[in-house]
């Protein structure tokens, strides 16, 4: 059994970071993303939470969370691991992109260690799951690669309880650090914010290449069951041709069988000036991916039962009918097949679904849910 690193503890909320070096000017070079930070002491990252002093990199939000929420799975979103479950979520504060568009802004962007009013080791949090009923624990909100000593060190507590942990995560991360962050997990969902290089550089302030590499490494090399999601903006991203280069990628490195999201987009942070996207032009891109080959293709924040269900690749019947987050049908076998043609459903799938539906319901540390 894998366990927890001790960390070495400079503060209440502050740990010695785990991936730098001292660069040859005296300077200190984060290697936990691909910005790769140079700070002298006294200076902040791009993600704000990680800065350094005399004797190297820190971590300054360690065991500090905005807040505990628990959510549906199927919010993450996840559909084919553990549907219907209850997933206790939480987020720190910082990011180490400059997504335009944020949606989680207040949290992501949030230049304030004030805002993280909770306070939770490790434990706590794997232990308030356990009370919760929760299936799972979700690291979220902002991206749990900024801090991912307490992610990982959340994950290992999690699966010595018997929970399950996952990263929603725009897969900004090293090669250096990548192993580590993923080790101890058991799902991700993977943000491909857009299939273009340009978008990435004006609109996120980032490298589609490095998410890529990131997304195509967790498929082939982990046992991390990953979902990947696309949030389609109006203008920016849509077009038919970047949905067929996406498509034509999803196939050549990570197969038909990697569920694929595409989700709606609403006017925030700096992105005020593009309308919402109309869910028919959802509906085009899940058809246009489905039609290239792609067998799971889901549509998101919007009304459409038909692009939220799981149909079965091999006869087409619904195995797993979806009203937002509420399953409404399941017809899958106890061992996870298609009833009707016994093909097996990739995904990790319990014996029976969960009930916990829509609900969400915000939890304090260690009242286990109320």
């Amino acid at each position: 059994m894998m366990t927890r690193v001790q960390r070495l503890r400079l503060g209440p909320s502050v740990v010695r970071a785990e991936w730098w070096h001292r660069t040859e000017d005296g300077r200190f070079q984060c290697d936990l993303c691909p910005r790769e930070c140079r700070l002298a002491p006294g200076q902040r990252g791009f993600c704000f939470v990680r800065d350094a002093d005399a004797a190297g990199m820190r971590m300054t939000s360690y065991g500090r969370a905005s807040g505990f929420c628990i959510d549906p799975i199927e919010k993450k979103p996840l559909n084919h691991f553990l549907p219907g479950s209850s997933i206790l979520s939480f987020g720190t504060a910082g990011c180490n992109l400059g997504c335009r568009f944020c949606q989680n802004w207040s949290i992501s962007k949030a230049r304030n260690m004030d805002r993280l009013a909770e306070v939770a080791a490790p434990e706590e949090v794997a232990r308030t799951a356990v009370r919760a009923g929760c299936r799972s624990v979700a690291f979220t909100y902002n991206d749990p690669v900024v801090f991912a000593e307490y992610a990982i060190d959340c994950a290992h507590a999690a699966r010595e309880a018997g929970i399950r942990a996952v990263a929603v995560t725009a897969g900004y991360v090293t090669e250096a650090a990548r192993e580590a962050f993923y080790a101890p997990l058991d799902a991700a969902n993977i943000d491909l914010k857009a299939f273009h290089p340009e978008f990435y550089r004006r609109q996120c302030l980032g490298r589609l290449e490095a998410v890529l590499e990131t997304i195509e490494w967790v498929h082939r090399s982990t046992r991390v069951w990953i979902e990947v999601t696309t949030l389609l903006i109006p203008g920016l991203n849509d077009g038919p041709l970047e949905i067929g280069a996406l498509c034509e990628w999803f196939l050549e490195h990570l197969g038909p069988d990697v569920p694929l999201h595409f989700t709606a987009f609403h006017p925030d942070f700096r992105l005020l000036d593009v309308p919402p996207t109309p869910p028919a032009l959802l509906r085009r891109a899940r058809g246009q991916a489905l039609a290239a080959g792609l067998r799971f293709v889901y549509t998101g924040n919007i009304e459409d039962p038909e692009g939220q269900s799981t149909r079965c690749p091999g006869c087409d019947d619904i195995l797993i009918a979806r009203d937002r987050y509420d399953l409404t049908a399941w017809k899958l076998t106890p061992s996870g097949r298609c009833p009707n043609c016994s093909l097996l459903l990739p995904g990790d799938f319990s014996d029976s679904p969960g009930s916990w539906g829509s609900q969400r319901r915000f939890v304090r540390i260690g009242d286990g849910g109320g």
